[in-house]
């Protein structure tokens, strides 16, 4: 089943002018349901609300986010610097995902040429993340075949990395669907992914539509699962890469990569070029989005934290490039762990 977790609707939005179709994923898996988006406001809403979600879908997100004030600005007689405005709002809608800033950064160029236009190019930037994500499965799974004696493969993952953080096929997950495709795939170990289950809704739903063997575990399982030997690796996805190889990611990686180099197992960051980022030498200077505390003192609409406990909520960590074995891109895999930074495979 081919899952679409965005794309531009010509005819959607208001007087049938077009707008972003997104489906929201704060619902799945019980309710599969369609958010149109005509308004910066409302995409704005949507990337905080995380009903789209995932670095490089946020990419497309805010490519298409400019065609979003364009359409806008016309609509309500706004003048060019008010365009300007929307678009840097839906820029900054989330800190931490360079891709989103990025999609923004590689339309707006194309605003003086037209609308048009600049759809076109955000089509483009769809397109080309998909094309990204296949290759960078491919490679991913021929290095990690290179190095695992194994006949199949347990694959440990965190978050969600597939078709729904993407425009198409995914990145951490992507590799699994590629090593899966050449019936390298035991099990998949999906961490639940607290506090907003993006690994149990998420992934496993991904995974059951794909029928990859996989179980669900609670993230406090994760290191045991690793020492205990059950896992043969560990792949995930990222928000923002620095130039030496460090990964900022969910919350919750950072213990996974540990625990995979006590137990001498790789642990490989699967994603675009679009989101590594050059400019950081390393990631101490990534900022983490911390987001409401009402995402762990409440549950499912009822609080489960005594009234007074106030929630802590990092909705990222940074993983030091010192426990990333390898980084899988389109351009190529680069191993920081042994020294190998991201300019190795720059061009």
């Amino acid at each position: 089943m081919t899952i679409i977790a965005i794309t531009w609707d010509d005819t959607a939005g208001r007087e049938g002018a077009g707008a972003v179709r997104l489906l929201d994923q704060t619902l799945l898996p019980g309710v599969s349901e369609h958010r149109v988006i005509d308004t910066t406001a409302a995409l704005v809403d949507a990337i905080a609300e995380l009903a789209v979600r995932g670095a490089p879908a946020l990419g497309v997100a805010g490519a298409m986010g400019v065609v979003v004030a364009m359409d806008e600005g016309a609509r309500e007689g706004w003048d060019d610097a008010q365009v300007q405005e929307a678009v840097d709002r839906v820029r900054h809608a989330r800190p931490t995902a360079v891709n989103l800033a990025w999609g923004v950064d590689q339309v707006r160029p194309v605003m003086a040429e037209g609308r048009d236009a600049v759809l076109e190019a955000a089509r483009r930037v769809a397109r080309e993340d998909e094309a990204a994500n296949r290759e960078l499965s491919r490679l991913g799974a021929d290095w990690l075949l290179a190095l695992i004696d194994r006949p199949r493969l347990r694959v440990l993952t965190h978050c969600n990395s597939g078709s729904l953080a993407t425009s198409a096929w995914g990145t951490a997950l992507g590799v699994i669907r590629e090593l899966h495709a050449r019936d390298r795939i035991e099990l998949v170990y999906a961490d639940e992914t607290r506090p907003l289950l993006q690994g149990s809704r998420l992934t496993a739903f991904e995974l059951a539509q794909d029928g990859i063997p996989h179980v669900v575990q609670a993230d406090g399982a994760a290191s045991s699962t690793i020492l205990r030997g059950l896992v043969d690796l560990a792949v995930v996805g990222a928000d923002r890469i620095a130039a030496n190889g460090d990964a900022a990611n969910k919350i919750g990686t950072l213990g996974v990569a540990l625990a995979c180099r006590d137990a001498g197992i790789p642990f490989m960051v699967a994603a675009p070029w679009s989101t590594v980022d050059l400019s950081m030498a390393d990631g101490s200077g990534i900022e983490i989005e911390e987001r409401s505390g009402d995402e762990v003192t409440v549950f499912g609409g009822v609080r489960v934290a005594p009234e007074g406990s106030a929630g802590f909520n990092p909705a990222f960590d940074v993983t030091p490039a010192r426990l990333v074995d390898a980084v899988a891109t389109e351009r190529g895999v680069a191993q920081p762990r042994a020294g190998q930074d991201l300019w190795s495979i720059a061009t």
